[in-house]
């Protein structure tokens, strides 16, 4: 957001205008912002040239709403930016949104001192040594270790390692290593870990046919064996092996349009809500390919094994549609990889809450993802192969010597890291005040109560939180722009209201000449 707003006011040309027998300075057409921006959008490597200008318009919306830019009277706060000839300009004040800047927190791994290491500040000769008597048994003792002889040891055999302890480490080794590619101080920046499943990814890794797709337990969950035909019609085209019926002209836009409203009409997208930040910081990465390719890997094997395999097929078909030249176009306007991206990207990513950059971020990661699906849907060989390694070590017999205490099989102790009084404070303070925000936010925008009840709710919040309500609220007038004043017209006078009360006829005697 913040990237994407500074570019269009460093890029977009500022000029003179004249309107209705009037000259504004430093301000520009609806129409030269669009041509501007979609320029912009379509060179930025974040986004490049599959963004539409139907899209750049919706994105101006945005700008609009959040007063990234307002008309030449000052007004903003609405969604009615049009590609059309009327006079927007930048306002004085900031638009970016601000984020709490975070406390420096040390990443030092925590060194263990060597044998030979001495402490700071001291030396060798000051250094306190008790005194040793030497006897027959600790003489014997180092005397067998100085001529090479072995004490007496035993066997120890490992506990057999079951289903939920495999399981566990494939969860905790496989989120360590994203961790790890994304460059995360902690993967509680876009990740409950709580929520992720470790029988998924065991399913993700071994359940799979000999092309790599995942073979699911519950076969209820499976694709329609309709949906299934139509992909694998249009995946093969020419070669449909399982069509029985002669096609027709048009036939093919008929099954692919039969396969978008499927897609259409599933409840959550294929890489699910709650992975959604996971993907989008993926899309930092795509300029080392290599990088996002393995992040990708290992966040795709985190999804549930329906949707890995729903993603599978779908993004293979996709692929190969793009590439068949012996397909007849499917729209006539819009290139057939264009529209792959813009038919499936929503059934793919999208954010529950509709957030603005949603639509582009989702096409920027489904055009990777068509590009390189073959590597990204795959099972990632160096994560199975070590994490396999692990627990054949785990499971193998180990020498254990006579008076050692602890066995060097186990993994370390791990110990937390102290932080400072910043750090705790910035946690216990965004920790408890974002999700406040959050729901404030949603007080603001929701359109199905009545603004009596909302003038209420605000009044309650601003009660009980002033100070998330201030931040949100800084002024009267940007609380005032929820409740646009509407123009009350007088009802107008009527001529009855201005007569006398009525009055009873008198009949009065008439004179005759």
């Amino acid at each position: 957001w913040n990237e994407i707003i500074e570019l269009f006011r460093a890029g977009m040309p500022l000029r003179k205008h004249r309107c209705r027998f009037k000259s504004y300075e430093r301000c520009f057409k609806a129409s030269e912002a669009v041509d501007c921006l979609h320029e912009l959008l379509g060179s930025n490597q974040n986004f490049g040239p599959e963004v539409t200008r139907s899209q750049t318009v919706k994105l101006l919306k945005k700008f609009l709403k959040n007063h990234v830019i307002e008309d030449i009277k000052g007004r903003w706060g609405k969604e009615d930016f049009q590609d059309d000839g009327h006079l927007y300009r930048f306002p004085p004040s900031s638009p970016l949104k601000p984020y709490p800047k975070r406390p420096s927190c040390g990443k030092e791994v925590i060194k263990f001192p060597g044998w030979d290491d001495a402490k700071a500040g001291t030396s060798h000769e000051h250094i306190p040594v008790e005194s040793v008597t030497m006897n027959s048994d600790m003489w014997y003792k180092r005397h067998s270790i100085a001529i090479g002889e072995v004490p007496a040891c035993k066997l120890a055999f490992r506990r057999e390692l079951t289903q939920s302890n495999m399981e566990e480490i494939w969860k905790s080794i496989t989120l360590s290593q994203l961790q790890k590619v994304l460059g995360l101080d902690s993967l509680d920046e876009v990740l409950d870990t709580k929520l992720v499943n470790s029988k998924h990814i065991v399913q993700n890794v071994y359940n799979v046919n000999k092309q790599g797709i995942v073979i699911l337990e519950d076969k209820s969950k499976e694709l329609p064996h309709w949906i299934l035909s139509a992909m694998k019609c249009l995946a093969n085209w020419p070669s449909c092996s399982e069509l029985k019926q002669p096609t027709y002209s048009g036939f093919e836009r008929d099954v692919f349009k039969t396969i978008v409203d499927y897609f259409d009409q599933i409840k959550e997208p294929l890489l699910t809500f709650h992975f959604f930040d996971v993907f989008v910081s993926v899309l930092g990465l795509l300029q080392k390919h290599s990088k996002a390719v393995e992040a990708l890997q290992i966040s795709c094997l985190l999804l549930p094994p329906e949707n890995r395999k729903r993603l599978q097929l779908l993004v293979r078909m996709m692929a190969r549609i793009s590439f068949n030249n012996d397909l007849p176009p499917l729209s006539e306007s819009v290139r057939t990889r264009t529209l792959m991206v813009q038919a499936f990207s929503h059934c793919i990513l999208c954010s529950k809450d509709e957030i603005d950059l949603d639509e582009l971020l989702a096409a920027k990661l489904v055009s990777f993802l068509m590009d390189n699906y073959q590597e990204i849907l795959s099972v990632p060989s160096g994560l199975k192969s070590s994490i396999e390694e692990h627990v054949v070590h785990l499971q193998r017999v180990q020498v254990k010597y006579a008076g050692a205490g602890t066995d060097a099989t186990f993994p370390p102790p791990s110990f937390c890291h102290q932080i400072s009084t910043d750090e705790f404070e910035y946690q216990r303070t965004n920790g408890s005040q974002e999700p406040l925000a959050a729901l404030l936010e949603e007080i603001a925008m929701n359109k199905e109560i009545s603004v009596k009840d909302k003038k209420k709710q605000l009044k309650q919040f601003q009660k009980s939180y002033p100070e998330v309500y201030r931040v949100r609220f800084p002024t009267p007038e940007t609380e005032a722009v929820l409740f646009p004043e509407k123009n009350k017209q007088k009802p107008p006078i009527l001529m009855w209201a201005l007569k006398k009360p009525f009055q009873p006829f008198h009949r009065t005697r008439s004179f005759r000449m």
